[in-house]
């Protein structure tokens, strides 16, 4: 890792609403850590867990820090459970990953050259962004609005989804999940 690596560690939480009991496990960075990252936002980082290497993107947490993921791969290679305490060091990511862009608004965007035109142009982040405020609207209808109004935002050159607050501080949208008792 390089200087600029932030080292702590942290305990597996097992989600509460899990459809696989051991599909996967998160941790909560604590609020020290998280404060040495470039974004309260979305963080695409670089690390290793007890000494696995691994590329993750964090979530804010909306309490002004970040979550971190773990799939049972991770969890397994790195030969950790829920309830272990893990050591991290991670580091912000060189490159933004690129996010996996969901089937409905791959499809909308195919059927807009304009949208899918500047789509290509703006960053992994800004892309990632859009996502993610398409994708925490809780209704189908409030979400197949969103994706229209993206592509006709989009089409009109807006670069960045407006009013969407990365941290999920003020508008809660974004969260940790909540952990199992």
């Amino acid at each position: 890792m390089t200087k600029t690596s932030i080292r702590f560690k942290a305990k597996l939480l097992r989600p509460a609403e899990s459809g696989k009991a051991d599909s996967w496990t998160f941790l909560v960075l604590p609020k020290n850590a998280s404060a040495k990252l470039p974004s309260r936002g979305i963080t695409a980082i670089e690390g290793t867990i007890d000494g696995f290497p691994f590329e993750a993107v964090l979530e804010p947490d909306g309490q002004k820090s970040h979550w971190l993921k773990l799939d049972r791969k991770l969890r397994e290679a790195a030969g950790a459970e829920a309830g272990d305490v893990v050591t991290l060091e991670i580091a912000p990511a060189a490159a933004e990953p690129e996010p996996t862009v969901p089937a409905d608004l791959r499809k909308a965007l195919s059927a807009a050259p304009k949208a899918r035109k500047l789509w290509s142009d703006i960053t992994p982040n800004a892309r990632r962004d859009w996502i993610h405020w398409i994708t925490s609207a809780k209704q189908p209808e409030t979400r197949a609005r969103r994706i229209k109004n993206a592509c006709s935002m989009l089409a009109a050159g807006k670069r960045r989804v407006c009013c969407f607050d990365r941290s999920g501080f003020y508008s809660k949208s974004l969260s940790a999940p909540k952990a199992a008792s």
